[in-house]
């Protein structure tokens, strides 16, 4: 298994790269760039596997391989320069790759060169697929992801892994690693939408932005029903995004606690299960092509992004800690209501670490509910607020149903 996933590295440090240099050069049309997100993800793949033929046969070859690999690519730069035609050496690096898996097939790695084989079949039947994502990608966009990768590939390997400040409550390299986690999540969901285009309606808005984020997709929806009259399918869009807040939530806890999951998933599974049935009720016959903006959906990969949540992620983690030792379990009712109204990834982060640490399952579980129902509460009324009563009459009783649904089974 350890060779499989130096593998994938090998091929993670190519397609990073070539990312890079293919977005550079991404206006360069089919054929016309030497090397582009394709060639450098096999050429990381043709080192890795050059490097496990190397540790069997002798480092020599390592050395050759590579001076193979330059002459191949310097021939190409000069052809570059020649002749504007056809210059792609996909095929040719491509080739190079499934002889190296050939020697490793011969060498008795057989799970090693299947794996390998599937992958550069992959990889080189989603041209059109990596092509398209690289043109629809922006400056920001990509100087944000280079940004994040930076602190967290440079900097979290440095932050100090222990408890810091009153009752030990910080731990900086942990709290940097689910800001990670969680723009990720969102990254998922932002580029999805970005994907899409306008060409998304409302509902595939609603269902894409709760990855991101529920709160600015609500607020969003609920501008659209305002000022175009939808209110049923932005209503809709908005349990969507509601709705998928909670298997979200479900995820966090399941990398923070794996312990709390199995008594989450029923009260979660309410919630979930009525506000997707409100969503379809909601639009049912309605015109769902309309698309909104997303203006309120920035990239979860800035840098300022991503440390505003991780300096929110270190106050809800200190306050629900202070909470917890001044008032019992109490206090961390209190805090998950308050989190709620906000945020509750950053509560649910904190209720999950705190019962590692000790704290009653049985609060933390009620508790993370408790955010749940305070933060779909809250976004009703904002929506309502926006977007007047033809919206308040939908949602919000949705989400009462969905919060009495999720108390009883927690209670």
């Amino acid at each position: 298994m350890e060779p499989l996933l130096s593998l994938a590295l090998s091929l993670a440090v190519g397609l990073l790269v070539g990312t890079e240099r293919g977005w550079h050069e991404r206006e360069a049309p089919e054929g016309g760039r030497v090397a582009g997100i394709r060639t450098f993800g096999l050429i990381g793949f043709l080192g890795g596997l050059w490097a496990l033929i190397a540790s069997a046969l002798g480092e020599l070859l390592l050395g050759f391989a590579f001076v193979a690999l330059a002459v191949v690519l310097l021939a190409a730069r000069l052809r570059d320069m020649q002749a504007p035609r056809d210059l792609g050496i996909t095929t040719i690096v491509a080739g190079m790759v499934t002889f190296a898996l050939g020697a490793l097939a011969v060498q008795g790695e057989t799970a090693i060169a299947a794996a390998g084989a599937v992958l550069t079949m992959t990889l080189l039947s989603l041209k059109p697929v990596l092509h398209r994502w690289l043109r629809g990608l922006q400056e920001p966009d990509l100087l944000a992801a280079i940004q994040l990768l930076l602190i967290s590939v440079v900097i979290l390997p440095v932050l100090p892994d222990r408890g810091m400040g009153p009752w030990q409550a910080l731990n900086p390299h942990e709290i940097w690693l689910l800001v990670v986690l969680i723009a990720a999540i969102s990254f998922a969901g932002y580029i999805a939408i970005k994907l899409l285009g306008a060409r998304r309606g409302v509902l595939l808005t609603g269902l894409l932005g709760g990855l991101v984020s529920s709160t600015a997709t609500t607020l969003d929806l609920a501008r659209l029903a305002r000022d175009r009259g939808l209110a049923a399918v932005a209503s809709a869009g908005i349990m969507l995004a509601s709705a998928v807040m909670l298997p979200r939530m479900g995820v966090l806890v399941a990398v923070v606690n794996p312990a709390l999951l199995p008594a989450l998933i029923a009260p979660l599974g309410l919630m979930l299960a009525v506000l997707t049935v409100a969503a379809w009720w909601f639009a049912r016959g309605a015109d769902r092509g309309a698309s909104p903006t997303a203006e309120t959906l920035a990239n979860p990969l800035k840098l300022r992004v991503a440390v505003s949540f991780g300096v929110f992620l270190a106050v809800v983690m200190l306050g629900a800690k202070a909470l917890h030792e001044w008032l019992g379990s109490n206090g961390l009712y209190v805090a998950a209501a308050i989190s709620g109204l906000a945020d509750v990834d950053a509560i649910t982060l904190s209720l999950g670490r705190l019962a590692r640490q000790g704290a009653d399952g049985l609060v933390i579980e009620r508790a993370i509910v408790l955010a749940a129902i305070v933060n779909n509460m809250i976004k009703g009324v904002m929506a309502a607020g926006i977007a007047g009563r033809a919206v308040l009459a939908r949602v919000v009783p949705a989400m009462l149903l969905a919060a009495i649904a999720g108390a009883i089974s927690v209670l």
